[in-house]
């Protein structure tokens, strides 16, 4: 690979110093988002303190419709657009940190890091701003709301201009199970594709005594929750990875009464993206063959959330190359897919991109879980991650002239 010219390696080396020289601030913009978590398609707070930091910096914030910001740095009209991604949201959990900026609304947290990223992007944008006249194009900020919930704001983002003559997009998600300092990066398929699955079961009630006047719907909705999972493991091919967890499942209220209604909602997972395609449609007959003895009625609602992330090979060059650039060799390192799902995925499936996790974990400290309320991070990583955003946005300008 040809070295960059020195002025792009002397702008490099700027943005990189702006970033550092903006950490401190960077920390207490994360402490400050993290103790005043909003929700999916709520984020109005969040977005209000990222426009007055970007405007301060004389950029302009563009309001999407439905929540966050779409925000260009630089003026080349000449050279590409380059996008970098942020989610906004935080998640109905309960803060169990106990850290002074835990959070201050009751029942919200950000347990799955958005505090993290939504800062790492603000402070990357920053420190490009400062330079925006040097750039070999254009940078855009995505600040996008509603990740947590299905099929996920990316899609309101992208039907708003999101990815309009951007030739590469790039993100970060914060990984517990990484040191702070590195980076994991994979080609191809770094998540899963999700779903969300919510059954109502109803049927003929009665006492527990005469099961047999009844349609039993209680016994009926523990079928399901054992062998949907199951059928569905032998109906798919295994290398799909398909998995149905359910988190909640309810029926009656009195040891003595087979209730008339119930309820089972879970997520279906699965690592490949053909399988994903039929799974709605194969799921909904799996359920109604599982019930169908019982003589009990379901009410399937099957939303379909998310493709698997699946990284381009170009695109994560760029991001180690970034990694690299800013960390050290050492930083870059092998990571593994991951059912989990992330509506990334939506932007990668339209232009070339990929995806980084973040690492968060104090080297020798203990290691945490997201979307859990004692979810703690190493504040060093929003300094990271910024740095890393940046300098992929600066070699991608390079490369994509």
């Amino acid at each position: 690979m040809t070295p960059p010219p020195a002025t792009d390696l002397d702008l490099a080396q700027a943005v990189d110093a702006g970033v550092r020289e903006r950490e401190e601030m960077l920390v207490e913009v994360r402490r400050d988002l993290h103790a005043h978590p909003e929700l999916s398609w709520a984020e109005h707070r969040t977005a209000s303190l990222v426009a007055k930091h970007l405007e301060h910096a004389g950029l302009d914030p563009r309001p999407m419709p439905r929540g966050g910001l779409l925000v260009e740095v630089g003026g080349a009209l000449d050279g590409p657009t380059v996008a970098l991604r942020a989610d906004l949201d935080a998640l109905p959990v309960e803060d169990r940190t106990g850290d002074p900026w835990a959070s201050t609304v009751p029942g919200v947290a950000h347990a799955c890091g958005h505090d993290v990223h939504t800062t790492a992007l603000l402070g990357a944008g920053l420190a490009l701003a400062a330079h925006a006249d040097r750039l070999r194009g254009r940078v855009r900020l995505v600040f996008q709301p509603a990740e947590e919930v299905m099929p996920g704001g990316a899609l309101m983002a992208i039907d708003s201009g999101a990815l309009d003559g951007v030739s590469r997009i790039f993100g970060l998600h914060v990984d517990p199970t990484l040191d702070v300092g590195t980076v994991g990066l994979r080609e191809g398929p770094l998540t899963g594709a999700a779903d969300h699955l919510d059954v109502v079961l109803t049927g003929k009630g009665g006492h527990t005594s005469r099961p047999h006047l009844t349609e039993d719907l209680t016994f009926a909705l523990g079928k399901l929750v054992t062998e949907l999972p199951a059928v569905l493991s032998r109906r798919l091919d295994p290398r799909a990875g398909a998995s149905v967890v359910w988190g909640l499942v309810q029926a009656g209220s009195a040891v003595n009464v087979i209730p008339s209604t119930g309820r089972a909602g879970g997520t279906v997972r699965m690592l490949d993206a053909v399988a994903w395609a039929d799974a709605e449609h194969l799921v909904s007959d799996i359920i109604e063959q599982i019930v169908e003895p019982y003589g009990v009625e379901p009410l399937i609602r099957y939303v379909r959330g998310v493709p698997p992330v699946v990284n381009e090979s170009r695109s994560t060059q760029l991001l180690g190359r970034a990694v690299r650039a800013v960390l050290g060799d050492e930083a870059a390192v092998g990571t593994t897919q991951s059912l989990g799902g992330e509506d990334f995925a939506w932007y990668v499936d339209s232009v070339p991109g990929a995806m980084g996790r973040l690492g968060t974990r104090t080297p020798g400290g203990p290691t945490y879980d997201l979307h859990q309320g004692d979810l703690r991070v190493d504040e060093r990583a929003t300094g990271v991650g910024a740095g890393v955003l940046a300098a992929a946005a600066l070699a991608a300008l390079v490369t994509d002239r």
